[in-house]
């Protein structure tokens, strides 16, 4: 009997304190809008901006301009793929899932579809 109360007891216990870490994530906020982008790479803090509607992104990386086709695959995942791409390595599409968000940025995963090897980063909403 107090092997049952005390399973119970921890058995619910569990419960709440697993509760309070499922975050919200309110992805539909940065389907569009002016943004910051930061990844890191080798060590190296790489920072883009961007701003897209629901399905095109422009950016500019470093002084260079490029436009990305964006599919969503749900609500808080995209692939986005380069418009016109110059040379293989921009043929390939990265899948992109946002895996929280705030009110005014969402940390990210992604990698390139169909590779395993995955990078996070973080985006800030600048308007």
């Amino acid at each position: 009997m107090k092997y049952n109360l005390q399973f119970t007891l921890y058995s619910l216990l569990f419960l709440l304190l697993t509760s309070c870490y499922n975050q919200e994530r309110n992805c539909k906020d940065f389907k569009t809008g002016k943004f910051k982008s930061e990844i890191e790479v080798d060590g190296k803090k790489l920072v883009s901006t961007f701003e897209r509607n629901d399905s095109i992104q422009i950016e500019t990386f470093e002084g260079i301009t490029d436009s990305y086709e964006i599919r969503w695959t749900n609500d808080c995942e995209y692939i986005i793929k380069n418009s016109k791409p110059k040379n293989m390595a921009e043929k390939k599409a990265l899948q992109v899932k946002i895996l929280t968000t705030s009110k005014k940025s969402y940390t990210f995963e992604y990698n390139f579809v169909g590779e395993a090897i995955k990078q996070k980063g973080i985006v800030y909403k600048l308007d």
